[in-house]
């Protein structure tokens, strides 16, 4: 018997802190959120404000662009989904808006990859979500 085709984790719905972030990646919106209150940037989504406490929140659009902060080349990975990607770039992205993400640079030689490198998003199509990740912009 052929075992069944591994594919990456996506997340299980309901999920009520992030729905509505995955939701805007079908439209390959890249949402993030805002308190009200304090004005504080709100990364990962999430019920309440990081700075205030507030569970006053608005959901904004990113424009996707940013720096690399920092990164890491994946050489090995035993999970098949992802050893089919080797190598592959993992990276905390800093996007203009104000915060910080973690997700990866692809469409470009993963040596190629650097610290300060300007990247936009890019959308991977999967099982009615999009996964963003990130290409030199």
């Amino acid at each position: 018997m052929a075992k069944p085709k591994m594919d990456i984790p996506l997340p299980r719905f309901p999920e009520p802190d992030t729905e509505p972030f995955w939701e805007a990646t079908k439209g390959h919106e890249l949402k993030y959120q805002v308190c009200d209150d304090c004005g504080g940037v709100v990364w990962h989504p999430r019920r309440h404000c990081t700075h205030c406490t507030s569970l006053n929140l608005s959901w904004k659009t990113s424009k996707g662009e940013g720096t690399v902060y920092t990164y890491s080349i994946v050489r090995q990975n035993y999970y098949p989904p992802f050893r089919e990607r080797i190598p592959y770039v993992v990276a905390w992205i800093d996007l203009d808006e104000g915060f910080r993400m973690l997700s990866n640079v692809v469409g470009v030689d993963a040596e190629s990859v650097s610290v300060g490198q300007r990247v936009r998003v890019q959308w991977e199509d999967k099982d009615g979500l999009s996964l963003p990740m990130f290409t030199p912009a």
